[in-house]
């Protein structure tokens, strides 16, 4: 074989190779907003994830949003939606609260929430499942333990919403543009 002829497939062997590797890559991530999302954080210093929820959030308490707080959003990030739910409710998986169109910037919500459609800070709130805007605490009834989940998503866009949404409204926006999510989880049960 001619020498001269090996030297030169070299380069165009080279370029396949890095073609067929960049372009099977497709959809993955880089290493960069892997480590991004891995640093996306999700609590609240009222209530450690797993443990009992403070009663003061429920129906048998004061009935107010706990305060929520998180950091390290995917650097893509252009708003946040959260949606709390109780799985465990008698007839279903009950809503009990959803916010979206959250600012970036913003890296809480504080306890008490006002039940509003739009918020100070500009994110939007939904109605729950029962038909009101803002949080409506869990309330099982006596004897069951109950999950309450805090469901947040950090989503690679902010489209123009009004308030009033619901759950269902909601997911097919959010469908496609979650760079990451966190759930936070605490249990529940009638004092």
């Amino acid at each position: 074989m001619d020498t001269r002829r090996s030297v030169l497939r070299l380069p165009w062997i080279a370029l396949a190779v890095a073609f067929l590797t960049f372009s099977c890559s497709g959809g993955e991530k880089t290493s960069q907003e892997k480590g991004s999302s891995e640093l996306f954080q999700f609590g609240s210093p009222a209530f450690v994830k797993g443990a009992p929820f403070p009663a003061k959030h429920t129906c048998d308490g004061e009935n107010v949003s706990p305060p929520l707080n998180w950091s390290g959003i995917p650097p893509r990030t252009e708003s946040l939606a959260l949606i709390c739910l109780d799985p465990d409710a008698p007839g279903g998986s009950q809503v009990l609260w959803v916010v979206y169109s959250i600012p970036p910037s913003v890296t809480e919500l504080q306890e008490g929430v006002p039940t509003i459609g739009i918020l100070p800070n500009g994110a939007k709130q939904g109605k729950n499942d029962f038909q009101e805007f803002g949080y409506k605490g869990p309330c099982p009834p006596p004897g069951k333990t109950h999950r309450c989940v805090f469901q947040l998503y950090a989503l690679d866009h902010a489209p123009k919403l009004s308030p009033g949404m619901s759950k269902k409204d909601l997911i097919p926006i959010i469908e496609g543009h979650r760079l990451a999510e966190r759930e936070l989880m605490a249990t529940c049960e009638k004092q």
